[in-house]
């Protein structure tokens, strides 16, 4: 039998459950208009077949888009293997790890050196961290270009310094593209290491000078385990943008280093198959979340005991 506290407290539980759920709707009716209606669209767009003029035929369902990512049909309706999509999509994640792993060297030192300044010169450093973010995308890409391209800023550079005596032709390359995107997003790396590191009690670091460890010993052993969450934030922050990247890889790499973002805007615009753009666009979703819950469940584990 409950006492008379207990039969007041459940009550008193459930309005406050209720008025958790309250506050809550509005957050999840946004997410389910925004974000959930939306996705389950272009999911049923892929299922849907190409209309004649483009667009789709609405009601009629076929797999015709998930199939055409790995094979072609030839002239008799029999299925022939072709990778050329999955080539991309391969360029594509090579390129955006790249881009990370880069990020990341460069980031790092970064971060930690705006950590160990004064208050003063951090606020400093993080307003010139952020100064990329006050010009448009597109106009820091036709930067890149004019300081890429054939007898530009950096051919005349190196050819001042004796290092070539011709064009190296490094625009409309995926090192171009690699670079244009390191730029991009290089901020998307530094500024969560930082926000990590700047809450680092550095007496821990002392402790382990004191302790018989060098620099590196330090680094590697207190610093680095310590920054985990930041690093790892700021790696899929820089990582997922990468893979849908469209702006820079269509003016720094052309039609030679073409990345998903660009297929997928291919097959919605000039080749007026909206199916296969959705299909490309849940592929990429569907690569992306398997990675996020690997993840996740691999952070989740308890750590091991000494």
């Amino acid at each position: 039998m409950s006492s008379p506290t207990e039969g007041r407290t459940a009550p008193r539980l459930r309005r406050r459950t209720a008025a958790s759920w309250l506050l809550v709707l509005p957050a999840l009716a946004i997410i389910g208009l925004f974000m959930l209606a939306p996705l389950g669209l272009m999911f049923e767009v892929s299922f849907l077949e190409k209309g004649a003029q483009g667009g789709v035929r609405w009601g009629t369902f076929t797999p015709e888009a998930y199939v055409a990512f790995v094979f072609e049909r030839d002239l008799d309706d029999s299925l022939l293997l072709n990778l050329d999509y999955v080539r991309i999509f391969a360029r594509s994640f090579v390129l955006a790890f790249a881009t990370m792993t880069i990020a990341l060297l460069i980031g790092f030192p970064v971060a930690l050196h705006m950590a160990l300044q004064t208050q003063a010169r951090r606020n400093l450093l993080i307003f010139l961290v952020t100064i990329p973010f006050w010009t448009n995308l597109l106009v820091r890409n036709y930067a890149w270009i004019l300081f890429l391209r054939n007898n530009g800023l950096l051919d005349g550079v190196l050819h001042a310094l004796g290092l070539t005596d011709a064009p190296i032709g490094i625009l409309y390359t995926p090192t171009a593209v690699m670079i244009g995107l390191v730029y991009s997003y290089l901020p998307f790396m530094v500024l969560p290491i930082y926000a990590s590191l700047e809450k680092l009690d550095f007496r821990l670091v002392e402790a382990a000078y004191d302790l018989g460890a060098n620099r590196w010993r330090a680094l590697w052993r207190v610093i680095v385990p310590l920054a985990t969450p930041g690093i790892a934030a700021g790696c899929i922050l820089v990582l997922i943008p990468c893979l849908g990247a469209y702006v820079t890889p269509e003016l720094l790499g052309g039609s030679r280093s073409l990345m998903i973002g660009n297929l997928i805007s291919g097959q919605f615009g000039q080749a007026r198959n909206w199916p296969l753009g959705a299909a490309f666009a849940f592929v990429l979703l569907t690569v992306v979340l398997i990675a996020m819950v690997a993840y996740l469940v691999r952070f989740r584990q308890p750590p091991e005991t000494a």
